[in-house]
């Protein structure tokens, strides 16, 4: 009996004008991160913080989260070729086989640099406007999780990150790619990061009180990395080199988020609960 998969074969440009492509991938990254700033509107609100501060926070945390990203895909993942093409490491290019440069967009984007990216931003963020980093690095980790989301529904539209072939009922065939059922790996950590959003944003709004100093930094980014570790194991190798290897780049590279964010974890609460305990002598 044939199953009835999903076929997958969304045009990935929304419209292309004289060779200028809005791209549904990039609706996604702009909606996210715009609907992520609506919420620490309300959060910066409820926190007695300036609303001037979040228009600098915003500022900080798009460059640090984009520069941090292409980075490094070029850095972690092909190196060698952006180190040849440099003009395509900072621009939107791509050399053609007549020696010129054709618009593309950006063709690489990776998540644990555009985390090393944010983070940078957020302790720049914190020396000038003299908020506490802690505080600071808690408040983005509260939403940061649905930011995540977001990218990856742009990775679906982009029929790119897939799984591999599987004969699960609600496997995806990505027409784009071969017409093989698979993973669809990409839903797999939005659906997670959706989770870990409503998670971290319902402890906020119950628990904020005893839940500070980094804890929901620490819990964000662990729960986050601890998803992407997990599926990276539907997922199909990224780069040639991958397959050779136990983990591929994207685990390896998880692995010191989870330690930083449980560290956090176990330091907020910690710090949180001496803190309350002096404050009753």
């Amino acid at each position: 009996m044939e199953l009835n998969f999903i076929h997958w074969n969304v045009n990935p440009e929304m419209i292309n004008i004289m060779g200028f492509s809005l791209r549904y991938y990039g609706i996604f990254f702009m909606g996210g991160l715009l609907l992520c700033v609506f919420i620490l509107r309300w959060i910066f609100k409820n926190e007695n913080i300036s609303l001037e501060k979040l228009d600098t926070l915003t500022i900080y945390g798009v460059i640090g989260i984009f520069i941090g990203a292409r980075l490094g895909h070029c850095l972690f993942y092909d190196p060698s070729y952006y180190f040849n093409h440099p003009l395509e490491l900072l621009f939107p290019i791509q050399q053609t086989q007549s020696g010129g440069y054709q618009f593309t967009g950006y063709l690489g984007l990776a998540s644990h640099g555009g985390a090393v990216g944010l983070i940078t931003s957020l302790i720049l963020y914190s020396i000038k406007t003299k908020e506490s980093i802690l505080n600071t690095v808690d408040l983005i980790g509260v939403v940061a999780a649905l930011g995540g989301c977001f990218i990856r529904l742009g990775n679906l539209m982009n029929s790119e990150i897939v799984g591999f072939p599987t004969n699960v009922p609600w496997a995806f065939v990505f027409v784009q790619e071969d017409n093989l059922p698979r993973h669809p790996a990409q839903l797999y950590e939005a659906v997670a990061y959706l989770f870990i959003f409503v998670l971290t944003f319902y402890l906020y709004k119950t628990k904020r009180p005893r839940l500070q100093n980094g804890f929901f930094f620490g819990l964000s980014i662990s729960l986050i990395f601890i998803a992407r570790f997990f599926i990276e194991f539907v997922k199909e190798r990224q780069v040639p080199f991958e397959e050779q290897m136990l983990l591929d780049v994207g685990q390896l590279l998880s692995i010191p988020f989870i330690v930083v964010g449980i560290v956090f974890v176990v330091y907020g609460l910690k710090k949180t609960k001496r803190a309350e305990i002096e404050s009753s002598f």
